[in-house]
């Protein structure tokens, strides 16, 4: 097992990456001293495969377990459920120090967290990601959110966990589409702050793909380390976390347009080749890079292009690009490459070049 501690003082936690780890997860939350209740909020699939062995290990530790479930999928990501949640917490009598574990993908980790960071004002928070995407991103640096509307993760606070548990076990059971989508964020991390893990994943995508199990560890330690180091030098994302967002404006819109039909990775892949492209258009990156990262991206079995989207789908897009909650003063905070591995944010990208770089054509 690797640990990989995330250095934020008093939010200081650790990230714990390897198999067969779900079954001592109790133990690593009795040694914290949380009070003896304990819940598991996961989707109906996580449950079924997964939740009966994290239950298990929390009630050998002596906790009086509550399991939550909700539908999987983006539109259980809303202040309904959250209500719904907050209700079920109050009837089984949770206490501040009762540590609520997400079990699931990122769509559970994002709503576990935004319920643990506002119910009671805040009581502990354990991710236990099952998808790839994840463990690599949304687990770690402390974001948590519901959507609003077709507005994603519009409603939400920065709250670290008190601690992550990667179990690599978990993704045998993960659909390869959801491993692709989970591929980006890798790629996405690679490509704004590490041209050697670029280069890995250039020789090694194969193996990765295949759940080659020192490849994956291999890959996970290094993605979790870059989003550590981001997250310690800037934890609220007021300036150099937004290099994370790479591919990400124009994903959100992609997933939004299409009402999340296409996966968030999915989203993000075509994001980072539009970045990559604007970045060229710009001459800023070289075109071998450019043509590295497509590469890239299709290798891991990710779209390199949109889909097919009518005018009114197009023009709609390209608001929720102008409406993006990174927009400041008007401007849009773009994150462009420089290189493979060097990323910076510009305030110079309107949706007249997003526009011309997609489709062709400017907005009305």
């Amino acid at each position: 097992m690797i640990k990989v501690k995330v250095e934020l003082g008093k939010n200081s936690y650790e990230i714990c990456i390897g198999s067969a780890l779900l079954p001592r997860v109790g133990l690593w939350l009795k040694e914290k001293n949380f009070s003896g209740k304990a819940v598991i909020i996961t989707d109906t699939t996580v449950k079924e495969l997964y939740a009966g062995v994290l239950e298990h290990s929390l009630a050998n530790a002596g906790f009086n377990v509550t399991v939550l479930e909700v539908s999987p999928g983006e539109e259980q990501k809303t202040l309904a459920t959250a209500g719904r949640l907050y209700q079920k917490m109050a009837e089984a009598f949770i206490e501040r120090t009762s540590p609520v574990v997400a079990l699931g993908g990122g769509v559970i980790g994002d709503l576990a967290g935004f319920v643990a960071a506002t119910y009671m004002r805040g009581v502990p928070l354990v991710q236990v990601p099952t998808t790839l995407l994840a463990m690599v991103d949304s687990s770690i640096g402390g974001k948590t959110a519901v959507d609003h509307g077709s507005l994603k993760n519009m409603i939400g606070s920065f709250y670290q966990p008190s601690l992550v548990v990667a179990d690599l076990d978990t993704l045998k059971t993960l659909p390869r589409e959801e491993l692709s989508s989970g591929m980006a964020e890798v790629i996405k991390h690679a490509a704004i702050k590490d041209r050697g893990l670029f280069d890995f994943l250039e020789e090694n995508m194969e193996s990765a793909m295949s759940l080659d199990t020192a490849v994956l560890q291999n890959v996970l330690e290094k993605n979790v380390r870059i989003k550590a180091s981001v997250v310690e030098a800037d934890e609220k994302e007021t300036d150099f976390r937004r290099i994370l967002n790479y591919g990400h404006t124009v994903g959100h819109a992609v997933e939004a347009v299409t009402d999340f039909k296409i996966k968030h990775g999915q989203a993000v892949a075509i994001g980072m080749i539009a970045a990559a492209k604007i970045s060229r258009r710009l001459d800023l990156l070289h075109e071998e890079d450019a043509v590295k990262l497509e590469a890239v991206i299709g290798q891991a079995g990710l779209p390199v292009k949109l889909p097919d989207l009518n005018r009114d789908e197009k023009e709609k897009l390209l608001d929720l690009i102008g409406h993006d909650k990174k927009v400041r003063d008007d401007k849009i905070m773009f994150v462009l490459l420089k290189s493979l591995g060097n990323a910076f944010v510009s305030d110079k990208v309107d949706t007249g070049l997003i526009g011309e770089v997609l489709f062709g054509w400017k907005p009305a």
